[in-house]
């Protein structure tokens, strides 16, 4: 089994990542100005104006059902680089349907945009690359071959065909679909097809061609002998597809037009799984991945077939995590990955084609300007890309550049919007930003209102910030209630170590709201509002934001004095300080953030019960992967399937279903599918009712069992008629997620 120790530290230290070295940055300006972050770069024969690159993210369902993009997809587009970038990629565009299965829904349909279909999408991808360029930015469009494995295996239902793969894998969504082998004939069409699609977005203006050759999607699989384990044919030499794929590319676009390249150091399956490898069946055809140095090898042979920039990361979708480090994971976790190629650039004296030396661009979390600006002048990398920073805040460069770094909106890591969204059957959007992917619809600056109003918004969560930086900025007097602390439940929220991004935003809140008290419009009351009080003033609008309650249920003891509520126990640590063993009932995202705050952070003992099958079910795969993972590599146990019985002073009775189709609580190489996905496979693994009565030690019980929507104010407001328009928002009306709550406070908030 490949293993590098390189990898083995960095895996390692993703857990108590505070006690290895990185740092908990938040939005500084020491090191403005940020002459490293604005100093200009050559790709090829471009120039780019500064280091930033926004990364591609995925932009699925931004297109017409041809996969023409849409306006949507360019207006999305031109805000970013109205913000500043230097070099903007689009999400992954496939050049393989019709060989690729996955790719294509019923009907003949796509929700991926696509530049190979015919004459009908040029058009868009023209006016795409026209308005990057009216604000200096470069537009490189990311070409894959497509998604293999990891592709939507309902192919197999809809049109009676397999996925397909380089060999015969598993599929990453139902692992007991098998996928088809290409064929070198299939493989050297989508080798042709690449080139024309290069072709086609030179003719486009597009300013160069990026390679999605990282993550295991089909370019990795065919190149990465975890994946292809072929014996035959000229594909059975890992390194020919991606390099005979460059020389294609360079002979249909020439010598002078940029190509990128995105790739992994390494999987890290083996450093991740361990043993494991050797018994999960879905992980065991994976353990020969590429080591550090084939990977260096491999990009060697790239350079000389033409590549001119890279970047590099971690990790696939089997350890989902690491190509998408969620808000647990620490800030600059690939700067170390970043070093090493530039390392070995700089050792060999490797230069492009052009004789240039060749920019190495880091990624993972680097939206901090300071982090970002320290990596460059450090000499870990020559450039800086910027994913989910650039959905918070489009303006993150220009606010740089300008030094007022404390106005940038700072991604909070949830992936609520940008990746689960659109695996859930939306488009990317952002929890933190409401215009994000709506640019078509909302103007960058906020519409006065024609009638202006006197407003009362109930709660200072974010919902209710939201609401009033909105409602200031139509006209609007407002006044603004909170009876405890800005930010609501972000505020308990933000105490763990691994939540600084959302403590970085509680930040945010807090300075919008003391920015709104220098208006003559605005008030900020700290106390609690009534229905009658509101009355009493003579609001025209009511907007209620008023956040959750806790729920507790209906069992024994929980009415003791060792039981505390999450939320109690993340502002209050003294709860359990003479606790050994803490028992969470709950195991859905904040009682599993709860666990690994307990565990790694104060020392405890831990175990977490829940009812349903899966552990944080409906979380992003990205964050419950990285939580569950190092919550089990800390002997944190997880009973799922479990039934909370009774609680008694130093003990918790439950009841465990130990039915051998009960999923395993540990799985973080597969994902949970979405509850309108079937998998017509299950049927075979039904749960049966084999439960057991357990009895665990317990110095103090955490209930992390769900919130209510706190809208008893709402309601009354309703009923005592306190205004003309009365709204119920965020939390109070649904949800418990900041992406629902900024979304519905500002739609709210722009129609009064």
């Amino acid at each position: 089994m490949n293993h590098d120790e390189e990898v083995l530290r960095l895996v390692d230290s993703y857990g108590d990542w505070w006690n290895k070295g990185f740092e908990t940055p938040s939005m500084t300006s020491s090191l403005y100005p940020y002459t490293a972050m604005f100093s200009p770069v050559r790709v090829n024969r471009l120039t780019l104006k500064n280091r930033l690159v926004m990364a591609p993210m995925g932009n699925i369902s931004m297109c017409d059902e041809t996969g023409r993009p849409n306006a949507k997809m360019l207006k999305y587009f031109e805000e970013r680089a109205r913000g500043g970038v230097g070099l903007i990629t689009s999400g992954l565009i496939p050049v393989s349907f019709g060989i690729d299965t996955s790719l294509i829904e019923l009907g003949e349909l796509s929700y991926f945009p696509r530049i190979d279909r015919s004459r009908t999408v040029f058009a868009a991808w023209r006016d795409l690359a026209g308005m990057c360029h009216a604000y200096g930015a470069q537009f490189f469009i990311q070409l894959t071959p497509g998604l293999g494995r990891v592709g939507n295996p309902q192919c197999l239902m809809t049109q009676t065909k397999l996925p397909r793969s380089a060999s015969f894998n598993p599929n990453w969504y139902m692992s007991s679909v098998p996928c088809a082998r290409l064929s070198d004939r299939s493989l050297t069409k989508i080798i042709k097809r690449i080139g024309q699609g290069a072709a086609d977005a030179l003719a486009c203006n597009i300013d160069g061609v990026y390679l999605h050759g990282h993550e295991g999607y089909l370019l990795e699989q065919v190149t990465n002998p975890a994946f292809n384990r072929r014996k035959l044919g000229k594909y059975a030499d890992v390194e020919r597809f991606g390099v005979d794929m460059v020389k294609e590319i360079r002979k249909r676009v020439g010598p002078n037009y940029p190509i990128m390249y995105r790739i992994d150091l390494s999987l890290a399956l083996n450093e991740t799984y361990g043993e494991k490898m050797n018994t999960v069946s879905s992980l065991k055809k994976f353990r020969g991945g590429r080591t550090i140095k084939q990977t260096l090898h491999y990009i060697d042979e790239l350079v000389k077939a033409g590549v001119d920039l890279f970047d590099v990361d971690l990790g696939c979708y089997d350890n989902w995590w690491l190509p998408h480090p969620p808000s647990s994971m620490p800030s600059g976790c690939f700067l170390d990955v970043a070093e090493i190629v530039k390392k070995h650039f700089a050792e060999k004296g490797i230069k492009s084609n052009m004789g240039l030396e060749i920019p190495v661009v880091a990624v993972g979390k680097l939206g901090y300007p300071d982090l970002a600006e320290k990596a460059l002048r450090d000499g870990k990398c020559d450039m800086v890309m910027l994913g989910r920073p650039l959905l918070a805040d489009p303006d993150w460069p220009n606010k740089a550049y300008a030094g007022k770094v404390d106005e940038i909106c700072p991604c909070i890591g949830c992936q609520e919007g940008c990746l689960n969204e659109f695996v859930e059957g939306g488009h990317p959007q952002c929890a933190v930003n409401p215009r994000t992917a709506f640019e078509e619809e909302y103007a960058r600056e906020v519409p006065l209102a024609a009638v202006k109003k006197k407003v009362a918004v109930i709660g200072a969560g974010p919902a209710g910030v939201v609401a009033a930086k909105t409602l200031i900025a139509r006209g609007h007097t407002v006044d603004l209630y909170e009876k405890k602390a800005v930010g609501g439940n972000v505020v308990p929220g933000s105490k763990a170590k691994i939540k600084y991004e959302v403590a970085n935003y509680l930040a945010y809140l807090e300075k919008t709201v003391e920015d709104l008290k220098a208006n003559e419009r605005f008030q900020f009351v700290n106390a609690e509002a009534s229905a009658d009080d509101l009355k009493a003033k003579g609001y025209d609008a009511v907007l209620v934001a008023a956040g959750t309650t806790q729920s507790k249920p209906p069992v024994e003891g929980l009415d003791g004095k060792n039981v505390c509520f999450a939320v109690d126990l993340l502002m209050n640590p003294e709860l359990v300080k003479d606790a050994k063993n803490v028992v969470i009932i709950g195991g859905g995202v904040v009682g599993a953030e709860t666990a690994y705050y307990l565990s790694y952070e104060l020392g405890k003992s831990v175990k977490v019960v829940e009812m349903d099958k899966y552990i944080m079910n409906h979380a992003c795969t990205a964050n419950r992967g990285h939580i569950i993972h190092y919550l089990e590599k800390n002997g944190v146990e997880l009973l799922n399937c479990t039934k909370l019985v009774k609680v008694q002073d130093g003990k918790v009775l439950v009841s465990q279903n130990v039915n051998k189709n009960v999923p395993d609580p540990y799985l973080t190489w597969g994902p949970i599918l979405p509850s309108n996905v079937v998998n017509p496979l299950d049927a075979l693994h039904k749960i049966k009712d084999e439960y057991r009565d357990r009895e665990l030690e317990a110095d103090a019980v955490v209930l992390a069992t769900g919130v209510r929507p706190a809208d008893k104010l709402y309601y009354d407001c309703l009923g005592a008629q306190v205004a003309g328009e009365i709204y119920n928002i965020g939390d109070s009306f649904r949800g418990a997620r900041i992406f629902e709550a900024v979304r519905s406070a500002y739609r709210c908030a722009l129609n009064i």
